[in-house]
């Protein structure tokens, strides 16, 4: 028979258990993103190429992620900086994700106007593999994206950090993805900084107003029939959906 003090010690002893156990994973918090671009490596054409240089083919800009177990909104740090003449050489696009409904709403920046976009989450058949890294502290595992025969995407994902959320509207892994790369390195994301605060759904908001929506497959069909037949418009369409 166990005694009276055994009793408490043994509640005391599952409280620290139960406690450390719900302690390693989380549900709720906001990630800032580092994106680091080459453009040297991003554009190919040579009268866009004659525009960068050693002093600003590297761009490095700040996103952060702010989720729960049901939502997350991935959005660019505004700068103050207004006489940067590159910055519209690489995308600040935002993205919500509803996780029980499984939609997306994408605010996607495209000739100095924002175009919205509703649909269904995004699909990748990823192929997890056992490489291992840590970032911002948290060990993670290599996950990798066949796009299509010239486009593979790794990414960098931690089960310690449970919603299946990531930069750039991925998702889809059993956890957070902390790092985006594209094979060559032209486009690298990773994790700075990782806060576990409490986030509510109203916290997780992008405004649409009245603006015109499109699907992704009505978007796509616009820019074709609009742009599709200029070399031009086939570079800003490729580049705008290199990772939807």
């Amino acid at each position: 028979m166990i005694s009276t003090a055994g009793t408490k010690l043994f509640f005391l002893f599952t409280l620290l258990i139960c406690g450390s156990f719900s302690a390693q994973y989380i549900t709720s918090g906001k990630i800032t993103y580092e994106r680091r671009t080459n453009l040297e490596k991003r554009f190919t054409d040579q009268r866009m190429r004659r525009m960068i240089n050693d002093d600003n083919k590297i761009r490095n800009e700040s996103f952060t992620l702010s989720f729960n177990d049901s939502i997350s909104v991935f959005k660019p740090i505004p700068v103050e900086k207004t006489d940067d003449m590159m910055s519209w050489m690489t995308s600040k696009n935002s993205y919500l994700q509803n996780l029980n409904t499984k939609r997306q709403i994408s605010i996607l920046a495209l000739f100095g106007q924002n175009i919205y976009v509703n649909d269904s989450l995004p699909v990748r058949n990823w192929k997890v593999t056992d490489n291992k890294r840590t970032i911002a502290g948290y060990e993670c595992r290599k996950a990798i994206f066949e796009k299509n025969d010239s486009t593979r995407i790794y990414a960098w994902y931690s089960p310690a950090i449970i919603p299946s959320v990531g930069p750039e509207g991925f998702c889809g892994l059993p956890g957070t993805i902390l790092g985006v790369a594209s094979e060559d390195g032209g486009v690298i994301y990773f994790a700075k900084k990782i806060e576990v605060i409490k986030i509510s759904d109203i916290d997780l908001q992008l405004e649409i107003g009245k603006n015109k929506v499109f699907t992704l497959l009505e978007l796509r069909q616009k820019l074709e029939k609009e742009y599709g037949n200029t070399p031009w418009g086939k570079r800003v369409f490729d580049d705008l959906f290199r990772w939807l």
